[in-house]
């Protein structure tokens, strides 16, 4: 890099650059110092952009000892010898009072960052588009078949069969509980509740709209009208006495032979 890429440090209108050889791109901060009353403050414009000049960022002023100080920081993207022209500067009272003044201007000399031996580079045109090199399809084409095929194998192999279940074994049937042995033990309640399970059963399976829903009353109603010839005086008597004794609002009751009646009448009318 030649002496002449340095920059000259100038002070025009009382601007001073910084920093004293800079380069193309390198940030350069443009100081002025404003003096100014007590109470007084400075307010400054906003430096506009050019095509070789951008500033970075918005103006900074700082306050000195004799008033204010005015800071622009700028990047310069082509060499050589640029002049600013500075926006201008406002000064404002404490009683409100303003006063403008021109910024002024301020020189600066910017070098290049490329080499002496280049004094007048011509920029190249743009690349062509590259060639792809034609490759063989094939191998990633067989790849992609084998991963396929492997994966294809091993599901198989992890698939099992359906598992046969051998069917249960039959379970043997509990033979029933004589009513001799319910009465004995205190359970005449259990006798009776079975005896009329087993009456309800029979007549919904002999006249099915009798069905378990029904009450005592309702159930022998749907018998009469289906089966005039049925016993239902007997099968009132028999189911409202065991009904007395599931309820236990009878007592003294011959529970087994309600229950043998019960069990004579289900063999009758059973379809």
């Amino acid at each position: 890099m030649t002496a002449l890429a340095g920059l000259l440090l100038l002070q025009v209108g009382g601007w001073v650059a910084t920093p004293p050889r800079p380069t193309v791109g390198d940030t350069i901060w443009l100081e002025r110092e404003i003096p100014v009353p007590a109470g007084w403050q400075v307010r400054a414009g906003k430096l506009e952009a050019r095509e070789d000049v951008e500033p970075l960022g918005d103006p900074a002023v700082l306050r000195s000892r004799a008033g204010w100080v005015v800071r622009y920081g700028l990047a310069v993207w082509t060499p050589g010898s640029h002049t600013l022209t500075l926006p201008p500067l406002w000064r404002i009272g404490p009683d409100g009072r303003t006063d403008s003044s021109a910024g002024g201007g301020a020189s600066v000399v910017v070098a290049s960052v490329l080499p002496d031996t280049l004094k007048a580079p011509d920029p190249r045109g743009p690349l062509g588009p590259l060639r792809l090199e034609r490759r063989n399809a094939g191998p990633p084409l067989v790849a992609a078949l084998a991963s396929i095929g492997l994966l294809a194998a091993g599901v198989a192999a992890r698939r099992r069969a359906p598992r046969r279940v051998p069917p249960a074994p039959p379970v043997p049937l509990e033979r029933e509980v004589p009513d001799a042995r319910w009465l004995a033990a205190g359970e005449p309640r259990a006798v009776a509740t079975r005896a009329t399970w087993r009456l309800r059963a029979t007549l919904a399976r002999a006249v099915p709209g009798a069905h378990h829903a029904l009450d005592t009353h309702e159930c022998l109603g749907v018998v009469e009208r289906a089966r005039p010839g049925a016993p239902v005086g007997e099968l009132r008597d028999v189911l409202e006495q065991l009904d007395r004794v599931a309820f236990a609002t009878s007592q003294g009751t011959d529970v087994a032979a309600l229950a043998a009646r019960a069990r004579r009448l289900a063999r009758e009318l059973a379809p």
